[in-house]
């Protein structure tokens, strides 16, 4: 049966996951009967129902902002998974917010005529055209203007397909927004004959706002057909960890990071290659901050929240390895001379809820060294990290000073402990 929207309590349909197998989805599934928000590890989901919907239309955000097409592909088992299909939740939510944002109306055509006044938009080539005018000296002056008449035509084509458009938006995750539906659409769908009415109407339009609902109503039309009825639809990732890895770099991240990438170099002693360079190693995030660097590394892992699985859950040898050999590659041979360099791994935890009695969106909670150094440098004693969830995908965006200085703290304490 479908959702009942007078019952409808939206904190039932969401999930915060544990990165375990079987629970890694971030992201919304729905079918006709039910919906479910999955948020990622470390999620403290807010009591207000207001803020919840906030939370879940950023989690939308930063989904469509740091994932792609390949991000998005679910791996399940095809013998035992619904058959899925890619939801453009984007579009949806562009075509509810602008019907809410008119008011409730939907998108209306007009057309324009003309008529002979004193009063309104002159249309100047039609004025000169057909109007005779007095001359005063070396001037012209019409005293009969042709003047632009819109009037709306409620019945035209592209506001009975808006129409549609919104109540499938509503259909669909209008959840989101209330349990109030608009009224039905009265017109059959037909694939064709819309987008090819939407692909005109766009070519032919120099508003911004309209051409991004048109291409919006025509990424639904081409999501929509009757084989669909019966699929699951979804929009997220079970691979979160490439996002969070993208919103540390966000936050921390310096642009022009290839510049600190080590490389390798192969001399065939019986080829044709001579200091032929390998592949880079590639640091996730290279953050400069008060004239220090700082070698960080996103790890999506579960410590932070589950931190007496103990070291199972934190980074391993090979990591820890790799991200000694950027530190000292960028303390050798990028910093200047004199300038600190630091070394972190950053894993999410949830600041109201955890083992730790960490406060702040940040909190420093272990340290690795490899015993394979007699005597670590600063640079070789890799601070593990952890930043709240929440406040991560909420504040991606916008200016990080502030993140920055509280991150230096944490991992600084270093040279304290």
């Amino acid at each position: 049966m479908p959702i009942d929207r007078d019952h409808f309590n939206l904190r039932e349909h969401c999930h915060v996951n544990s990165n375990e197998d079987g629970d890694r989805f971030v992201g919304v599934k729905a079918d006709s009967d039910n919906v479910v928000i999955y948020f990622p590890m470390g999620y403290e989901l807010p009591t207000s129902e207001d803020e919840l919907k906030r939370d879940i239309k950023n989690l939308f955000n930063v989904l469509a902002t740091f994932t792609d097409k390949t991000d998005r592909i679910l791996h399940m088992d095809r013998f035992t998974a619904p058959h899925s299909v890619e939801f453009p939740i984007q579009a949806y939510l562009n075509v509810i917010n602008y019907y809410l944002d008119h008011n409730g109306n939907y998108y209306t055509e007009t057309e324009s005529t003309y008529k002979v006044d004193k009063r309104g938009k002159t249309d100047w080539s039609r004025t000169i055209k057909t109007q005779t005018p007095m001359i005063q000296g070396k001037s012209l002056l019409y005293f009969n203007q042709v003047v632009r008449v819109s009037s709306q035509n409620a019945n035209r084509l592209i506001t009975r397909i808006h129409k549609y458009c919104v109540y499938e938006s509503f259909e669909k995750i209008g959840w989101l927004y209330t349990t109030n539906k608009p009224e039905q659409p009265d017109i059959v769908f037909d694939k064709t004959k819309f987008i090819a009415t939407l692909n005109d109407k766009l070519s032919n339009t120099n508003n911004d706002n309209d051409k991004k609902l048109f291409r919006s109503m025509i990424a639904m039309i081409e999501f929509m057909d009757d084989k669909t009825i019966d699929k699951q639809f979804y929009f997220g990732t079970d691979r979160f960890e490439t996002v969070w890895e993208k919103l540390i770099d966000k936050f921390f991240g310096e642009p022009n990071k290839h510049d600190y990438f080590p490389h390798a170099q192969w001399t065939e002693k019986y080829g044709p290659a001579k200091g032929r360079p390998t592949s880079a190693l590639e640091p996730d995030t290279i953050m400069i901050y008060r004239d220090k660097y700082y070698v960080l590394d996103a790890k999506y892992y579960r410590y932070g929240i589950l931190p007496r699985l103990g070291i199972n859950a934190l980074p391993q040898s090979s990591d820890i390895n790799k991200q000694i050999t950027y530190g000292q590659y960028v303390k050798n041979n990028k910093a200047p001379v004199g300038s600190e360099v630091f070394n972190a791994f950053i894993m999410p935890f949830n600041k109201s809820n955890n083992d730790f009695k960490i406060t702040g969106w940040y909190g420093n909670v272990a340290e690795a060294i490899g015993d394979w150094i007699s005597t670590p440098q600063v640079y070789e004693r890799i601070q593990g990290i952890v930043v709240d969830t929440r406040y991560l995908l909420k504040n991606y965006d916008g200016n990080h000073d502030y993140d920055k200085e509280l991150l230096s703290i944490e991992i600084e304490k270093v040279l304290t402990e």
